[in-house]
């Protein structure tokens, strides 16, 4: 698949290990500067859990063959601009940038069948313009007891919104009906998110 035209390059994009949240309003920035009348249709998206244990496959700091980690949350982005066509775009994933949304879904998440129920994976999807005015963080999160950084942060100031000092909690949070955006599933957000040819065949006709 050629890379898409919102992000020519991987290489031309803001990224620090460890703070996908921060890279992710980075890309929405860059979409509402270079392609502002893409904004609406794309999409920041948290993955995370009550017990904020979710596991991953195909990512950069992943172990073995199959690059699995478990994080306490992961950010990405999402293009959808059309029924039959979504992509994402996730800086920490050994899949291509882009990856087209089934193929990074079936790779990255597989199933929760297999999970216990501690490790399945629910997702806030919030629109990238919302994303962009509310997401607020002061890295407290990224610092140890003694002040100290966990990894070493961005080298632009903290992305602060005039409303609140750090509401990184309110996005990582699953819980229906709190924060911006909406709650899936991994179920849900497939069904919501992809449309597979068969079904796009039937609504043709």
């Amino acid at each position: 698949m050629t890379t898409d035209f919102l992000f020519p390059k991987i290489a031309d994009c803001s990224y620090v290990s460890c703070y996908c949240e921060e890279n992710v309003w980075k890309l929405c920035e860059q979409v509402k500067r270079t392609r502002p009348e893409e904004l609406s249709k794309c999409y920041a998206v948290f993955v995370s859990n009550e017990g904020r244990t979710v596991p991953l496959w195909r990512q950069k700091a992943g172990r073995g063959d199959d690059q699995v980690v478990i994080w306490d949350y992961h950010v990405f982005f999402m293009h959808n601009p059309s029924l039959n066509r979504c992509l994402v775009f996730d800086l920490d994933t050994t899949l291509p940038f882009p990856t087209y949304f089934h193929k990074y879904v079936t790779e990255t998440f597989r199933s929760d069948l297999a999970l216990r129920p501690e490790h399945h994976r629910f997702f806030r999807v919030i629109p990238a313009d919302t994303y962009l005015i509310e997401f607020s963080s002061d890295r407290r999160h990224m610092r140890r007891p003694d002040g100290s950084w966990i990894k070493p942060p961005p080298s632009y100031p903290p992305i602060l919104s005039n409303t609140n000092m750090h509401c990184l909690g309110d996005f990582i949070c699953m819980s229906a009906g709190k924060g911006p955006g909406a709650v899936y599933s991994l179920s849900e957000f497939v069904q919501n998110f992809y449309k597979s040819p068969h079904v796009m065949a039937q609504n043709n006709k």
